[in-house]
């Protein structure tokens, strides 16, 4: 009886304590606590994007309005005008999430990725960590550059090669940085514990991705 009664004291003090662990470490700042140069940034952001919500990120790069304002720039080259097709950059994006298992990258992109022309197959392999199969010559060369990126901090040879021979440098340039851009992101939510963007019903979600 006594051993039950432990078992059941502590199943109920972890439901208590698991929610603390998910709180969002840095959410949306109370309008009257907002100082000059926070609510200037905001401003800006509302001006090159309509007034949105200020989401995912953003919440926590207002902490340091400086670092937010050329971020939102950067991110409206990275997010809709590189040279790379829309698929593809999307695709990046995607891997990226992969990589990090950032649930809200992957939530915010999964369903633009398969709009924009990529197969929901590719995305549902992405989604549990396997190399998707029957990509397309352009997506095998997308995955296998920002694979080995993620994974060795560098590419070899052969892999460069076939990615400036698809996309020119430029192509490579902004493949590199929808990664890096993406796994900043990353790893200012995963920090922070941003809570994450609810899932688009019919589209993949990231399985757990254990680090070895």
């Amino acid at each position: 009886m006594k051993s039950f009664a432990l078992l059941l004291l502590a199943a109920v003090l972890n439901v208590l304590v698991a929610p603390a662990f998910a709180q969002n470490r840095m959410p949306e700042i109370p309008s009257d606590k907002l100082t000059d140069a926070q609510k200037k940034a905001l401003e800006q952001f509302a001006a090159k994007r309509g007034a949105p919500p200020v989401r995912g990120p953003f919440l926590a790069l207002l902490r340091s309005p400086d670092v937010m304002t050329p971020a939102e720039i950067l991110g409206e080259y990275l997010q809709f005008k590189t040279v790379l097709p829309p698929k593809l950059r999307e695709f990046v994006i995607l891997i990226t999430a992969r990589q990090w298992t950032q649930d809200t990258e992957w939530n915010s992109h999964v369903n633009i990725a398969v709009k924009d022309g990529l197969s929901l197959e590719i995305a549902k392999a992405l989604a549990v960590g396997e190399r998707p199969a029957g990509m397309a010559d352009d997506e095998a060369t997308v995955y296998d550059f920002c694979d080995e990126l993620h994974r060795n901090h560098g590419v070899s040879d052969a892999t460069y090669a076939r990615a400036v021979a698809k996309f020119g440098e430029q192509g490579v340039v902004d493949i590199i940085s929808v990664n890096g851009y993406y796994t900043w992101f990353a790893m200012i939510m995963n920090s922070v514990r941003a809570t994450p963007f609810t899932p688009i019903p019919g589209m993949p979600t990231l399985a757990a991705f254990p680090r070895q």
